[in-house]
C-alpha cells in the first residue's frame, strides 16, 4: 500500500502540468479496426477514410495509462467518466498530437486502501495545428 500512497505524492507533483505530446499517424486499418471493435455499423466509417467521433478517445491513451502506472502503481483502474467535444474530424493521413494534462486529484481512504480520483484534460490538434477534439476524463486509481 506504500507504493501507491507514494505513487499518489508523485502524482500530485503533476497536478498542472502538460505531460509530453504522444503524436500519431492515422491509418485507414486503425480506423476500420476501431469501428469493428466497438460495433458501429454507420457506413460513413466502413471505409476507413473518416474516423467515428469516439475514435479520438483511442489516440495515444494506452501509451498515458502506462506513462500514470509508472507514477503510481495502482493495482485497479477505473474510468469514472468522460466528457467529450469534437470540433472535425479526424481523417486517414491526419498526424495526431494529443497532450494529456492532469487538471487535479484528490485522494481518499476506502475500503481497498487509498484511492486516487484524477481528472485529466487532454486536446487534439492535427498536423496543421487545428484543433480537433478536447477531452476530460475522470480515472480512479486504487
Amino acid at each position: 500500500m506504500a507504493e501507491v500512497s507514494s505513487g499518489i505524492d508523485r502524482l500530485k507533483s503533476k497536478v498542472g502540468v502538460e505531460w509530453e505530446p504522444k503524436v500519431c499517424q492515422i491509418e485507414g486499418e486503425m480506423i476500420r479496426r476501431f469501428t469493428r471493435a466497438v460495433g458501429d455499423p454507420n457506413p460513413r466509417w466502413q471505409d476507413g477514410i473518416i474516423a467515428p467521433p469516439t475514435f479520438v478517445l483511442a489516440i495515444g491513451f494506452e501509451q498515458f495509462v502506462e506513462d500514470l502506472m509508472a507514477l503510481a502503481p495502482f493495482s485497479t483502474v477505473l474510468m469514472g467518466g468522460t466528457e467529450l467535444e469534437c470540433y472535425q474530424p479526424i481523417r486517414r493521413g491526419d498526424e495526431i498530437t494529443v497532450i494529456f494534462k492532469l487538471s487535479s486529484l484528490r485522494e481518499r481512504e476506502g475500503k481497498m486502501g487509498k484511492m486516487a480520483f484524477m481528472t485529466f484534460d487532454s486536446s487534439y490538434k492535427n498536423q496543421r495545428q487545428e484543433l480537433v477534439a478536447k477531452c476530460r476524463q475522470m480515472v480512479i486509481g486504487y
